[in-house]
């Protein structure tokens, strides 16, 4: 049975100028980088001020435990429950696990469908 683990704080996704306001050693900091532009997803208590753009109101949570990389659908099948039910993700992928977010608003009904999907809720 695969568990999925709440994490008990609000997040942001942003466009950043750079990243040398960052705080890498919070709990929680995901970054990603192209040729167009430099992203961060992090708490919302720690937005650095060189933010060019950010959206608030996110919640999370993450596939409990490690996660081989010959694993397969695990991501898959939880978007699609969620996107068969009107809600939106954000997915972030680590060398781990994945963690998936939510808006706040639909957080405890995507909690709820996967736990009646047979995930368990920790």
């Amino acid at each position: 049975m695969t568990k999925i683990k709440k994490i008990d704080y609000d997040f942001s996704v942003c466009k950043v100028k750079d990243y040398s306001r960052i705080d890498f050693d919070r709990e929680y900091c995901f970054i990603g980088k192209t040729d167009e532009e430099k992203s961060l997803v992090c708490m919302s208590d720690y937005v650095p001020d060189n933010t060019i753009e950010c959206e608030h109101g996110w919640k999370a949570f993450r596939i409990e435990g490690v996660l081989d990389f010959s694993l397969i659908g695990i991501l898959s099948e939880i978007s699609a429950l969620l996107a068969d039910n009107r809600i939106g993700i954000f997915a972030i992928s680590t060398y781990n696990t994945d963690y998936i977010m939510t808006k706040k608003e639909n957080y405890r009904r995507a909690l709820e469908i996967l736990s009646d999907a047979g995930y368990q809720v920790v």
